[in-house]
């Protein structure tokens, strides 16, 4: 299976659970674990992985050869995320927009469009115990994660239970991470903010047609609104985790939850196999 972790909201504890579910699992599963928040990655702060590979990632700018430009515009019509302007004798470029996506280059008429590869960030790949690990860094400076998600995904080994760690939020690292899941858990907490950006991320999981349920982490620290939710909406409640100092001292250590509270193992396989029933 291949399951993403996501969250409306930063700050629910969306890699606590995306780590602990891959431990649980790794010991009677082949678990291959992707930290696609390329923005903040923190993944390997809990699974401690032993990097052995590291590759660059480059998104394709298109360049112009002026000999052979006639300005008609065409690059600059069909371009989406407007990274072409068109001038009289001049042609600018905001590769800050560019998505890479090569439409300028294949219908430009005069061919006087070529393409320079840019760097925007890397990837690293290694082992935790038995677990394949693969996240991405964005470099310094630079605005678009999906490439560099892409680039992660593309590596997604089908064999083995995939775990991705998504960003937070529904934008468009989101959309790109949880693409291709066979379902998605969705981490809140029992707060306003999260009730709220749990409905946008419930939202638009229905939108992309993608099975889910909702892990609620706090579970204890305010009132019954997301439980509430869930059962107007018909959102499974996968697992709820009370508010525990231990829990926060060894988040804070870096200790995976499985291994201070060893109760949570059999709790975590639990929700694995409902995930499973689910997805049927």
């Amino acid at each position: 299976m291949n399951i993403s972790i996501a969250s409306g909201k930063g700050g629910t504890g969306k890699t606590t659970i995306a780590t602990n579910l891959a431990l649980a699992l790794s010991e009677n599963h082949s678990v291959q674990f992707l930290d696609c928040d390329v923005e903040e990655p923190n993944a390997q702060f809990f699974l401690h992985p032993q990097i052995t590979e590291t590759h660059p990632v480059f998104l394709p700018i298109p360049e112009i050869i002026d000999e052979r430009c006639t300005y008609c515009g065409r690059c600059a019509e069909i371009c989406a995320y407007n990274a072409l302007a068109v001038l009289k004798n001049k042609v600018l470029i905001f590769p800050d927009l560019c998505h890479g996506c090569g439409g300028c280059t294949l219908l430009c008429p005069e061919q006087a469009v070529q393409e320079k590869n840019s760097r925007v960030g890397e990837l690293e790949l290694g082992w935790a115990q038995n677990i394949q690990f693969i996240h991405g860094k964005m470099d310094i400076g630079q605005v678009m994660a999906p490439p560099i998600i892409r680039s992660i995904k593309n590596l997604l080994n089908s064999t083995r239970t995939v775990i991705i760690d998504a960003p937070p939020g529904t934008s468009c690292p989101v959309i790109e991470s949880v693409k291709g899941s066979d379902f998605s858990i969705l981490v809140t907490e029992p707060t306003p903010f999260g009730f709220n950006d749990l409905r946008l991320a419930v939202q638009t999981l229905k939108k992309m047609g993608i099975p889910f349920g909702v892990v609620i982490n706090r579970a204890d620290i305010g009132d019954r609104t997301v439980q509430d939710y869930c059962e107007q909406e018909n959102v499974p409640v996968l697992l709820s985790i009370p508010m525990d100092r231990n829990i926060a001292v060894a988040y804070s250590r870096g200790k995976p939850l499985v291994e201070v509270e060893p109760s949570f193992k059999e709790k975590f396989i639990k929700l694995y196999e409902r995930v499973q029933n689910l997805q049927k």
